[in-house]
């Protein structure tokens, strides 16, 4: 079976983890065997930014860290094993920006991909040459090839004045917590989506949009001009995660993002911003938590536990969402 998940960030990897169980794919392959199921990961870059003279994909790198048993296991991004020595002298320096932390193995990524991108490689060729040296079990395959970073219009705390600033300041420096006005997808006017992104969509037997961020996550994803229009013409079903468990956010700050688009933080209001496929949208299916409920014209509904605590929890979410839109593994 192939399966297309849409991811972004930390609870995006842990999804796929979940995947790679119930798949017996990857860590979870049994005696060196592959199961013959093949998983696709369309990651946001959305997130990715120049820092420090080089570029930095964090949610492609969360991915292929996690997958390959490399993630720092309490914050659940960067290196394992991580040092900071490059930051820590960068700080005596004076160099901004100070609040990006860019630790010392993570640094060897980033440095890698620089190379590459300068040498001319799109970052879907640099993805795969990257995943050589982790085996993440999944193909990581970025949305686009071309810059189609988020940004965000904020009100500056020091003035008072409008401006736009990269969504890593907005999310690790103000932690979210500035006026915010909206979103900007800069580049995705001239961006496309990449022919294997779009092959994994349309090849796929099931796909799924994990519990990511769905404004600057799968949103982010979905801004690159390509993408929603190759999920509305697939053949197979598709199915959503909710992030949103009574009114709050499995991690991170969806609700501040969905606060500023207008969409209330519940399963049934992030449900009808996906959208039925069967009018405008993308949903076919739509899990929420077993406590919540939502009701969306044209989408089939079910209330599962969506608590992600562990690779084994998380694979019966997605055999949930399996059974719901009737596809066995």
């Amino acid at each position: 079976m192939k399966v297309t998940v849409l991811v972004g960030g930390v609870g995006g990897a842990r999804f796929l983890l979940g995947v790679q169980q119930l798949l017996g794919l990857g860590q979870f392959a049994t005696g060196g065997e592959t199961s013959g199921h093949e998983l696709a990961a369309v990651v946001n870059i959305g997130d990715d930014a120049w820092i420090h003279g080089v570029r930095v994909c964090p949610d492609l790198d969360t991915c292929m860290y996690t997958l390959g048993g490399g993630v720092d296991p309490e914050r659940g991004w960067g290196h394992r094993d991580e040092t900071w020595h490059a930051k820590e002298e960068l700080a005596r320096y004076g160099v901004q920006p100070d609040w990006f932390q860019l630790g010392d193995r993570d640094l060897g990524t980033h440095l890698v991909r620089t190379q590459m991108l300068n040498a001319g490689y799109p970052l879907s060729q640099i993805t795969t040459a990257l995943c050589d040296r982790w085996q993440p079990g999944a193909r990581l395959l970025p949305a686009s090839d071309d810059r189609c970073e988020t940004h965000v219009v904020i009100t500056d705390p020091a003035d008072d004045s409008r401006r736009a600033i990269h969504f890593q300041e907005w999310w690790v420096r103000y932690r979210a917590q500035v006026a915010t006005h909206s979103f900007a997808f800069v580049g995705a006017e001239t961006a496309s989506a990449t022919t294997e992104a779009v092959d994994a969509i349309g090849n796929a037997d099931i796909i799924l949009l994990a519990p990511s961020n769905p404004v600057v996550s799968v949103g982010a994803v979905l801004a690159v001009p390509g993408i929603r229009g190759a999920l509305r013409a697939a053949s197979a079903p598709i199915v959503g995660y909710s992030p949103i468990i009574g009114g709050k956010p499995l991690r991170g700050m969806a609700d501040a993002c969905l606060e500023v688009i207008g969409v209330e933080s519940t399963a049934e209001a992030v449900g009808r911003h996906y959208g039925a496929r069967a009018s405008t949208g993308i949903l076919d299916c739509w899990l929420v938590h077993e406590r919540d409920h939502a009701d969306i014209d044209g989408v089939a509904v079910r209330a599962v536990p969506l608590l992600m605590t562990d690779p084994k929890a998380t694979a019966e979410m997605v055999r949930a969402g399996l059974d719901i839109a009737d596809v066995a593994p």
